[in-house]
């Protein structure tokens, strides 16, 4: 499908997997923009300042660029989601 190099020379990817009751940890993306396609599950992404968002399967969450967040997983089953994380510099 693709031929030759990525079209962005920044953008990262992953695939992240949390069991119940599990976070990936309070963390900043720095100068990055980060975006969240959740696949399976449900979880929540909280905020430093104590905001949260609900997500789950089939929604999209963006992060903008120095936003300390956190994602928990509050189901009963695995949270899965694909993250992409790009430089805004």
């Amino acid at each position: 499908m693709l031929a030759g190099p990525p079209e962005s020379v920044t953008m990262k990817s992953g695939l992240e997997v949390l069991t119940p009751n599990k976070s990936v940890g309070k963390h900043s993306a720095g100068q990055h923009e980060e975006l969240l396609v959740v696949l399976e599950g449900q979880g929540e992404m909280s905020f430093k300042d104590g905001s949260k968002l609900d997500v789950k399967a089939n929604h999209a969450i963006y992060c903008p660029p120095e936003t300390e967040h956190n994602v928990t997983n509050t189901g009963r089953s695995v949270l899965r989601y694909v993250y992409v994380v790009a430089s805004t510099k």
